[in-house]
């Protein structure tokens, strides 16, 4: 026998792509690339970057604001000039104190878009609650005040360095062996990884460590993403699950004496015996009263529009909104109304959503792979996988960076 698409119970692509659509708009399409700010800090273009950002925060200033926020950036950096200031880490951290202070100076609780919230105290799409997370967050926040004493620049990147390399050789065995795998736990290690990657580059232009222990932990990381993305890949397809939205169904209602009718049920002839669709419910049959012939049936369907009459609607020939009133309070029975309407979607335990999209029953687990190839295909994975295999001479170039950066005022 040859299978045709229906035996097959496949979805349409149409009713993939609603559903795609559903989460999107919903906001539970999980997003595991690594922040613009991360990729732009942390780059060969960061000194660039970094004095776009300065000269654009201070026209965004009045000139009292200008002369505010000069001041309190001299303040914390203990000085104008800033020590390696516009490449790497160095320029990631200054990036972070720009935006805080920019913050204080205008009187805002936070920057949309920015590095940092905070509020909810997010650093690069990732908590700063979380371990990796705070020991970003903490070495960032003390590289300004220590950036022109190299030494104790030193010192201190050495001992965050083994803090994140820990915490991530953890966080990498509880993903791929402990089944602590999800989207929050994949954007964690990559950001961790990318800070910790600068860290050592850094490290080798302080001369603290050989340019081999920054170029191994490259091919660490990049060896390792693959191995997570595939594992990342299988976590989408076991977890997303699909529920189509169940296809409408009239009012259910019963009466005191007579079988109760559904949409399901229907007599169609009053001088014989009833006839039943292709679709009759046999349950919900057997819970009324059974009549003892034929001819108790005969005499139970009569067309006068009586309200005893299974409340029958003369002109329509259906139950009627009145007579269901009727029939309520005067048997003291509540009419069963349809309750669940809705589907349910779930990418992960904590990202959900309600839908109303209806298909077969038998279409979800189709609809879930399909579903979970085309989350899967809209992260940004390129920019995650670049990040850890750029081309050797620009690592050589990341190694030889030596700007400097200076606070000036227009």
């Amino acid at each position: 026998m040859i299978l045709t698409g229906r035996s097959l119970c496949l979805p349409s692509p149409a009713t993939v792509q609603e559903l795609f659509f559903v989460a999107r708009d919903a906001g539970i399409i999980p997003d595991i690339s690594l922040d613009p700010v991360l990729t732009t800090f942390l780059s060969l273009d960061s000194s660039a970057a970094l004095q776009h950002q300065y000269a654009f925060l201070q026209r965004s200033m009045s000139g009292e604001q200008q002369s505010a926020f000069s001041l309190n950036l001299t303040a914390e950096l203990g000085g104008r000039r800033v020590t390696y200031g516009g490449v790497g880490v160095v320029a990631l951290a200054l990036s972070v104190l720009f935006d805080q202070v920019a913050q204080q100076v205008r009187g805002q609780g936070s920057t949309e878009g920015g590095p940092t919230t905070q509020g909810s105290q997010r650093i690069f799409g990732i908590s700063s609650s979380s371990r990796i997370g705070w020991i970003i967050y903490n070495y960032l926040c003390r590289i300004p005040a220590i950036a022109n004493n190299q030494e104790k620049m030193a010192e201190t990147t050495e001992l965050y360095d083994n803090w994140l390399k820990l915490e991530l050789l953890d966080h990498y065995e509880r993903m791929t062996t402990k089944k602590r795998m999800s989207s929050v736990s994949m954007q964690q290690w990559l950001a961790g990884a990318a800070v910790h990657l600068h860290m050592r580059i850094h490290q080798v232009r302080l001369n603290s460590v050989p340019t081999g222990s920054a170029e191994s932990l490259r091919l660490s990381y990049k060896s390792g993403l693959c191995r997570l993305i595939q594992d990342y890949a299988t976590y989408l397809r076991r977890n997303i699950q699909e529920t189509g939205a169940p296809r409408p169904r009239k009012p259910r209602t019963r009466t005191a004496t007579g079988p109760r009718l559904t949409d399901t049920f229907s007599i169609t002839s009053c001088s014989g015996n009833p006839l039943f669709n292709e679709s009759v419910s046999t349950d919900t049959f057997n819970e009324t009263i059974k009549p003892n012939s034929t001819a108790d049936i005969s005499r139970s369907c009569k067309t006068n529009g009586s309200s005893e009459d299974f409340g029958r609607d003369e002109t329509k020939g259906t139950v009627g909104t009145e007579t269901r009133k009727t029939l309520n309070s005067s048997t003291g029975r509540i009419a069963e109304e349809e309750v669940d309407t809705l589907g349910l979607l779930v990418i992960e335990p904590w990202r959900n959503v309600s839908h109303s999209v209806r298909h077969h029953p038998c279409e979800s687990p189709a609809i879930q792979q399909a579903l979970a190839t085309r989350i899967f295909n809209a992260q940004d994975l390129e920019r995650n996988r670049n990040f850890f295999r750029f081309p050797e001479r620009s690592f050589h170039g990341l190694l030889r960076q030596r700007n400097d950066f200076e606070l000036k005022t227009n």
